[in-house]
Formats: C-alpha cells, structure tokens, sequence
C-alpha cells in the first residue's frame, strides 16, 4: 500500500522574530485598511449629500421645461431658480408619460437646446420608469450617461419629471482618496515592516546570545572526561522576560557544570582505584596460581579431591589473572595513555587469530574472506589481536556447536573493515544498546552447555582498543544473523 504524500507545510514565519515582524505589519495593516475604508465611506456619504442638496435645489424647472421644447415660459424668464443657464454642467432632465420618455435633455454648458436629442436605450427608459416619484434622491445606471442621482417627481398633467446630476464627481474624488491612501498605507507598511524587522532584531538580540550559548553547549561531549563548558549567555534586564530567561539558563549552566565536575572527578577516583587494585591483585593472583601449580607437582601421593582442587584453584586463578589484565587494560584506555603506533598486517594478524580459535573451538566452522593485498593499519599489533580474539571469542562462547562463524577483512580508501559474522540465534534486542558497555552479559545467547561465561569485559575492550585507534565498532543482529563490525583508519 503506497503512502499518500504529506501535504506540504503552510508558509507560515517559523522564527519569533519574522513572527513579530510579521504580526505588527499584519496589524498595521488592517488598522490602515480600517483607516482607508471609514474615510472613503465617509467621504463618500458627506459628498453624496452635498450633490444630493444640490439636486434638491434644481428643482424640476429643467424637465418642466422641456415639456415646451426647451424654452422656459415667459414668467419664468427671470427666476433665478428656473433660468436653466444657472444649472449645472450635466444636469439631466426627463419628462415620463404612462412609463414612457416623451422629453429628455442635458446640459452642457449652461445651454440646454443644444443637447436635448439625449440618446437613452430601452433599458436607460425602463431604469428610469422604476425610479418611485416620492421625490427622494436614488441612483441610476444609465448607459448613454454613465451613473446619476435623480429625483423623480409627479408633474402636473400626469406624468413624472425627473431631473438628475452626474455621479462622476464624487466618484473621482472618492477614488483619488483610494489611490492616495493606498499609495501612502503601502508605503507606510513597507517603511513600518523595515522598521519593525530591525526593532525586533535588536530587542530580540539578549535571546540569540541565550541560543547561540545554548547551541553552543549542545555540540559539546558530554557524555564522558573532562567538560568546560562556555561562557555564560550575556546578563539582560532582570525585569524583562528575555532577561529572565538568560538568567535562568546561566543558573541552569551554573548546575550542569558543577554536576558533571563532580561525575568527572568520581569517574576520576573510580578509575584510579581499578587501576590501582588491579595492579594490587596480580601478584596476589599469581602467587596463589603459582603455590597451586607447585602443589600440584609434589611427587608424594595426593588425594584425588585434593588434586581436582588444586587444578581449579590453578584455573580460576588464570581466569582471575585474566580479568585483572582486562581490567588494567581498560583502566588504561580511559586514562588515555597512547598505544604504539607501528604497522600491522591485519591479514596475518587476522590468521593466526582464527587458526587459535579453530584449536579451540572445532565444533564449529571457521570461514576466512581475505583479500589478495595485505591489509596494513597504523597501530598496536597486541591490542588489536585481541580485538580479534575477543570477537572469536564471543562468537565461539554464545553460539550452538555448529555453528558457522565468517571473518571477513577489507581495504578501503581510508579505513580497513573487519567483519565477524555467525549464523547464531542473535543477541537479544534488548543487550543490543549495551552490547559495548562493560560487564554487559547476553545470558539467553550463551551456547547451551557452555561454561558460565566471562565478565562481560570482552566487547568493552573491543570497543575501547577501537576507540583508541580512531576507529569504530558496530553490531547487526537478528535472529540467525550476527555481524560485528570494526572500522580502522587505514
């Protein structure tokens, strides 16, 4: 079943910076769109108003007269309100019977006859015939004439005079207010977004300081040794909460450096006193393997008992000696005491590593995947060939008999690959992780009959002879499937 694709992330501002920035321009934005609409609505009205007075104030005199070809009757000649050539430039006028346009006209100039032949198209007369003669102000489309506010009017023989003025007017000067405010809100946002950006930067720059300290620990080792941890996020205002926080990420710095010089120095004493013991122990532990051995070549009669004793305490002795060496080997590693530095044939180390394990393992089937060249690394010839038994070892250890175990040895560019795999049952998922850490045991993959296994300090010297050579060590395992791995800097 194939997965349908993640519908991709809005374009949303992801630092606090560009989200305040972003935020103040979003609000100046709607406050000047808020600014813009009241002023444009409010002009609008007051200049609709005034046009609307003025319309008043015509009066119906210009259609009154059209009903008698354009010419005013004679007791009107003089009437300030009735002379047409007081009216405005583009007052228009029409004279409606039964739903009809019988007159129309327009003036221009302050001369009505000359533009009483007004072309209106049947739907300019429907429009108008729908206009209601309460004379009250409406707006009407026409498309001869483009928008006009019109009164209509119920004239004295039956008919319905309608006279009107243009809306362009108010319009333009409504829409050179939009183009003003809209030149002038843009820039005001581009200027205030620039501004805003380097405000917010610069208030913002005690917490870049807090996240760049704190990048800064974040790339440090902290797991192990010695940590000096850098200097502390600059003081800011106490009162503020940028100022707030430096101050508790210093107090929180403060802590982690006491707690991990603390660790470091218990880590200290404790490797301190497992060399030390170590060393303590091997010449109590040699001369209990030593009066052993020699008890067990008295030539006088010896007790079986006694006899069997004596080749334990001779063996658990070497054991013991054993331990104690791995032990004051790894005390040494983390001491970080340098090991030699020579060339080593891999290849012949690898050889004679599996030819012991054959000896000592020949239940099980030993496989070699060498390559032509020799294989030559910088390091310490011991050290490494007790890498290799030890990942023989622990093959030989926690696999059935039968089993079969493939060491393979490659030449890389940069680094050698030594691989050790078996077709076991596998390392159980959960010694996985800890596979390396000392005194780690896999107890449901030791071989079924096997004797009670080591300390668990194998895999811990693989890693840590790895580790000192610039290396690395890696595990693969599932169930009929084990692979470790060690990388070596060619």
């Amino acid at each position: 079943m194939s997965r349908l694709p993640r519908p991709p992330r809005p374009a949303w501002p992801r630092t606090l910076r560009a989200r305040l920035t972003a935020g103040l321009v979003v609000l100046l934005a709607v406050s000047c769109a808020a600014v813009g609409l009241a002023a444009v609505v409010e002009l609008n009205g007051f200049l609709t108003q005034r046009l609307d007075e003025q319309l008043a104030q015509v009066g119906t005199r210009f259609p009154e007269s059209l009903e008698h070809n354009g010419r005013l009757p004679d007791d009107h000649d003089g009437d300030e309100h009735g002379d047409t050539r007081r009216m405005a430039t583009g007052t228009f006028g029409a004279r409606l019977l039964n739903g009809r346009v019988t007159n129309k006209g327009l003036i221009r100039g302050g001369d009505p006859s000359a533009d009483l032949g007004v072309g209106l198209t049947a739907r300019d007369s429907e429009r108008l015939a729908r206009v209601p003669a309460d004379g009250r102000p409406h707006t009407v489309e026409l498309s001869a004439l483009d928008d006009y506010r019109v009164i209509a009017s119920a004239g004295r023989d039956g008919d319905v005079l309608i006279v009107g003025l243009p809306l362009e007017p108010v319009q333009a000067t409504v829409h050179r207010l939009e183009l003003v405010a809209a030149s002038v809100f843009g820039l005001a946002l581009v200027v205030t977004g620039v501004a805003g950006a380097l405000w917010v930067r610069w208030s913002l720059r005690p917490l870049s300081r807090v996240a760049a300290t704190a990048t800064r620990v974040s790339e440090l080792p902290l797991a192990s040794g010695e940590v000096a941890l850098p200097a502390r996020a600059p003081d800011a205002d106490p009162d503020g909460e940028v100022g707030r926080v430096a101050g508790a990420f210093n107090r929180m710095l403060g802590h982690v450096e006491d707690a991990l010089t603390k660790r470091h120095a218990s880590e200290e004493r404790l490797r301190r006193f497992a060399a030390d013991a170590s060393h303590e122990l091997r010449t109590p532990v040699a001369s209990v393997r030593g009066h052993a051995e020699l008890a067990l070549l008295h030539p006088g009669p010896v007790p079986p008992e006694v006899t069997r004793a004596l080749h334990r305490i001779t063996a658990e002795s070497a054991r013991m000696g054993e331990m104690v060496d791995d032990l004051l080997l790894l005390a040494r590693l983390d001491a970080g005491r340098p090991l030699e530095r020579r060339p080593v044939d891999l290849t012949h180390l690898v050889l004679d590593a599996v030819t012991d394990a054959r000896a000592t393992g020949p239940d099980h089937r030993w496989t070699l995947d060498l390559p032509e060249e020799p294989v030559t690394v910088p390091g310490d010839a011991h050290r490494l060939h007790q890498v290799v038994a030890n990942l023989l070892a622990n093959a030989r250890a926690h696999t059935p008999v039968g089993t079969k175990v493939t060491v393979t040895l490659q030449a890389g560019a940069d680094a050698a690959v030594l691989s050790v795999h078996d077709d076991g049952p596998g390392v159980p998922e959960g010694v996985q992780p800890d596979v390396f850490e000392r005194f780690t045991r896999a107890e449901h993959r030791r071989r079924a009959g096997a004797p009670g296994g080591g300390a668990g300090l194998g895999l811990s010297i693989v890693a840590a002879v790895a580790e000192a050579h610039g290396g690395t060590v890696g595990l693969e395992s599932s169930p009929g499937s084990t692979t470790f791995t060690v990388r070596l800097p060619a």
